[in-house]
């Protein structure tokens, strides 16, 4: 008997099956794989079996000059795969270590693309080796592996990789051969685990049965035996890798038990946030029926709806002092329903709406209440327009538009189904009112008629696109309903509603998905994400802030990502007339298509400069966008459209106006290969507005 928990990853590797090109073991060489020359190099080990890459450390006060005069490269390594050109969904499996402190990111680097689609990525160091898993989806194009390692700044920090491997198939698939098992993993217990079955071992019970793989005592299976258990309240858990990929699908494996049924044997998921959902249940009534042969393989077969990042988890409780023993092996993973009858994976984007073409699928309650108005405010310097755009449409209720005494404005959404966990993101701005427990609220209305509040507004937005998540579940089909309800004339104002976003699964789900899925964006919520100041062609600084900035009557109040979080700007107050502050993207690989980059800017003051956006090539300055004066009081949206098969920087220059009311911000940058879907917003002065 080998306990799971106890296996070495640096055992030898026992191939269980085709290994694709771009694995490694890196035994004595690194089979094709290649440090980028522009920052740290991956080293080998002397005695092979993995490769590192350690923090260096720089050990001149601050202040000295280095005698190379050079900058010390950042603590950076990234080690490129050779080219691959495979185009059937593969697993790739990377067993690493991070020690002390730093980050681990695998990315897929696809030829003609200015950036790398982000597969997964850690920061948790750990005392020994760990297996990652991630699904290669099916492409066409070939692509390259791109593994990045960050050594913190600390002495004894450093990242390696022991082994990469690539098998066909999917990351679920798993027969159990293999010495590191597919990257399935033992939720530790200090009573009762599972164990690996078959090569000959025995059990306390005596010899155990045939695998299903071979059907002999040489192929393995994984098994959990209540023999070990010290109490019979004891539960073990195998988990699967996290799904890196959304996946729909059949799930497959076979399992077996013993004469005693004293156990309860689930299958469930696991998201990110620890929350689980039962797929399938061994039900006591059909175990009585296979009670004449133990030690039968039992075929099962499970729907899987994978939307987002969860792992599968087989489950065995013991309940009595009966306990009993249950094995499984061959999990397996189909992308086809086990059942015709299956519904698809409900697509939650009909509930999502941005009002730029209407009211979507939303419709509006006009039974003795106020209607929600589509209002498209033109760029101003008085009054905010739409959080999509800024020059756009949103919805408003209320504004004093209808004089009556007092009213409820209900918009209603799509049907939503049953059973189901939700994220809904929306923005909302209120002005005017005395008192907001029921200027906003949002309720489930189900299909039974009743209605369950999910989110109240409890304080004033100061008139600014606040961004508010909200997690909830359907226990039946239901709607989702915004209601505004204004008890008397005098205490009302104005409510706005715009970018309503529904998903699934838990909203931090949703929010770390953003994050790995957007390649290219910042939002500067987490730092610079890489911008870097010009030190020497400019005489000011970007300045990385959160909330008002400190002139009135310029800049923005809030940032445009939630209303409340960071953004970069410069300061006018302590810089001169036409100077100038630049900041620097990270070098940006070139493209042999069109490339679009859209931003979000702010240009409010009354001496308002300019702001510019370059490209940096080869020391030779292209200017790509360009605004000057007084924009809107609004965040406008920016979308550029250029094209550069060289490497590059984007540049945002930014020039102090002839006031210190010139404080201009920009925020939420985003990178698309391929033209821009749309034309870049105009934004002209006025105050004119236009509303249905």
């Amino acid at each position: 008997m080998l306990p799971f928990y106890l296996l070495t990853f640096a055992a030898a590797v026992q191939a269980h099956s085709q290994l694709l090109p771009g694995s490694c073991n890196f035994e004595s060489d690194t089979c094709g794989y290649t440090s980028d020359a522009d920052f740290m190099s991956w080293t080998l080990n002397k005695d092979g079996r993995f490769v590192i890459v350690d923090a260096v450390l720089d050990d001149y006060e601050e202040g000295e000059t280095r005698p190379d005069a050079r900058p010390q490269r950042e603590n950076r390594g990234i080690l490129l795969s050779p080219v691959l050109d495979q185009e059937e969904w593969s697993c790739l499996r990377l067993v690493y270590q991070i020690t002390g402190s730093g980050s681990l990111e695998v990315r897929q680097r696809r030829e003609g693309k200015s950036f790398d689609r982000p597969l997964w990525s850690s920061q948790s160091p750990s005392d020994s080796w760990i297996i990652a898993s991630m699904d290669l989806q099916n492409t066409t194009e070939p692509y390259r592996v791109v593994i990045e390692g960050r050594p913190a700044e600390a002495a004894g920090s450093s990242v390696a990789v022991f082994e990469l491997h690539i098998s066909p198939g999917y990351c679920f698939d798993c027969d159990f051969e293999g010495t590191h098992l597919c990257g399935y993993s033992n939720q530790w217990n200090t009573n009762v685990n599972w164990y690996v079955g078959g090569g000959l071992a025995q059990s306390a019970r005596g010899s155990l049965s045939n695998d299903h793989t071979y059907n002999n005592r040489t192929g393995h299976f994984m098994y959990v035996d209540s023999i070990y258990a010290k109490t019979f309240k004891e539960v073990a858990k195998l988990v699967s890798p996290m799904t890196t990929v959304p996946m729909s699908g059949c799930l497959t494996f076979q399992y077996q038990h013993g004469e005693e049924q004293g156990h309860l044997f689930s299958v469930y998921t696991r998201d990110q946030v620890g929350q689980y959902q039962e797929l399938w249940r061994a039900e006591p009534e059909r175990q009585s029926e296979w009670a004449a042969t133990p030690g039968e393989w039992i075929p099962v077969q499970v729907d899987l709806k994978a939307p987002y990042s969860l792992q599968v988890v087989f489950e065995v409780a013991f309940n009595s002092p009966r306990g009993g023993r249950i094995a499984i092996d061959d999990i397996s993973f189909s992308p086809e329903f086990c059942s015709a009858d299956t519904e698809p994976t409900f697509d939650p984007s009909i509930a999502s709406c941005d009002f730029e073409s209407g009211l979507c699928h939303y419709t509006q309650d006009n039974v003795l209440v106020s209607p929600w108005k589509r209002v498209s405010v033109k760029p101003n310097i008085f009054r905010n327009g739409d959080h999509t755009t800024g020059a756009g449409s949103f919805l408003l209720a209320h504004s004093r538009l209808n004089p009556r005494s007092g009213y409820v404005s209900r918009l209603i959404g799509p049907t939503l189904p049953g059973n189901m966990k939700f994220c809904l993101r929306f923005y909302f701005s209120l002005r005017g009112f005395n008192q907001t427990d029921q200027a906003l609220a949002v309720y489930l209305q189900h299909h039974n008629k009743t209605q369950e509040k999910i989110w109240t507004q409890g304080e004033k937005s100061r008139g600014i696109w606040i961004a508010t998540d909200v997690t909830f579940h359907t226990s039946q089909p239901s709607k989702i309903m915004f209601v505004s309800t204004c008890r008397s004339f005098w205490d009302c104002g104005s409510v706005a509603l715009d970018d309503i976003r529904v998903t699934l699964g838990d909203c931090e789900l949703a929010a770390a998905g953003l994050q790995l899925s957007v390649p290219g964006h910042c939002d500067f919520e987490a730092g610079h994400c890489g911008y870097t100041q010009d030190k020497q062609g400019d005489a000011g600084d970007w300045v990385w802030r959160r909330g008002p900035t400190p002139t009135s009557y310029t800049g923005p109040r809030g940032d445009h990502t939630t209303g409340l979080g960071y953004y970069m700007h410069i300061e006018a107050s302590p810089m001169l007339p036409g100077q100038n502050a630049r900041l620097l993207s990270r070098t940006l690989r070139g493209s042999r298509g069109p490339q679009c980059l859209r931003f979000f800017y702010h240009m409010y003051g009354s001496g308002t400069g300019q702001l510019s956006v370059h490209l940096d090539k080869d020391g030779q300055d292209v200017l790509l966008w360009q605004r000057s004066g007084e924009q809107s009081v609004a965040w406008l949206r920016a979308a550029v459209e250029y094209q550069c098969e060289l490497q590059h920087k984007v540049v945002f220059e930014a020039t102090r106006g002839s006031s210190v009311r010139s404080d201009i911000a920009i925020d939420d940058i985003v990178f698309e290969s391929g033209p821009c879907p749309e034309a870049e917003v105009r934004a002209t002065l006025g105050t004119s507005n236009e509303i249905e």
